[in-house]
């Protein structure tokens, strides 16, 4: 299936392949706008659509003492001057239901964590909100679980839904992408993002925090935009080893743009391809 064309926003709309970029988490107000800076030239010297992402708070963590972000007030701020002063769309992961009403205020996207993906109560009032819901799917979810969740986003109000993809648990402590996902999703009408950076990761897999396996994100992100993938998630860091959270599997900074100009050939190869009907 072919890939999508634009994505709607409440208040623009966007081409495809859609680029969701960032940090995993705001470390502090000077380094998340450094980063967005830098992605938004990127961006503008490629004539992308990006979604700048950004986690105001982690609540899933391996660990007690892993960093969690700074919290919801100053994250919110920090993402709202992200997307005054960069133009980019923003962002961010909400993990309850008191925390939807001021993430819409700010936020483009609202982002559901994996593992609360089947939270239908959460869904529903995401939903509500009008704003863009990216939900990313769990990874214990099968690509034929989708469709339900989609439904569940739409029944309650959502007009534009996405599906970041990331794997599916395989053993312990690894991740495994099944691409037949894509075509699934499209017959849903919703969005597929794949997750190139989570799906190297190794979950709790590297001495009580996650670890990750780097080389392979090019790899994959290529895999999936040969098979139609509509967007791209990429995290990351100006220097992933001294990052707080998602070090081992977030891209370097200075690797983004040579990542970008590997993908978005294909993905534009690929739109222009037949439709085969094979039933």
């Amino acid at each position: 299936m072919p890939l999508r064309t634009s994505f709607s926003l409440p208040d623009r709309e966007l081409t495809a392949p859609l680029f969701f970029i960032g940090p995993d988490v705001v470390e502090s107000r000077e380094f998340v706008l450094e980063v967005a800076t830098r992605v938004q030239e990127i961006a503008e010297a490629r004539g992308i659509s990006v979604v700048f992402k950004a986690s105001f708070e982690k609540a899933n963590r391996s660990s007690a003492s892993s960093y969690r972000g700074p919290g919801i007030e100053e994250g919110l701020s920090v993402l709202d001057e992200v997307r005054r002063t960069t133009g980019l769309p923003v962002m961010s992961d909400i993990h309850g239901l008191e925390q939807i009403d001021a993430a819409a205020q700010v936020l483009d996207v609202i982002q559901i964590p994996a593992f609360l993906s089947r939270q239908n109560a959460l869904l529903e009032a995401v939903a509500a909100t009008g704003r863009t819901v990216n939900l990313k799917k769990g990874q214990f979810l099968s690509p034929w679980d989708i469709p339900a969740r989609v439904d569940v986003l739409r029944s309650a109000g959502a007009h534009e839904v996405l599906i970041t993809e990331r794997g599916v648990s395989f053993g312990y402590q690894r991740l495994i992408n099944d691409f037949r996902v894509i075509p699934i999703t499209h017959g849903t009408g919703a969005g597929l993002i794949f997750d190139a950076t989570h799906s190297v990761q190794t979950p709790g897999g590297a001495a009580g925090k996650s670890g990750g396996e780097r080389p392979f994100i090019p790899v994959l992100a290529r895999a999936a935009a040969g098979a139609g993938a509509d967007g791209f998630f990429f995290e990351v860091h100006p220097n992933p080893e001294d990052a707080l959270c998602d070090g081992p599997n977030s891209l370097p900074l200075d690797s983004l743009e040579a990542v970008l100009d590997q993908i978005t050939p294909i993905t534009r190869v690929v739109r222009e391809l037949p439709e085969l009907d094979l039933q």
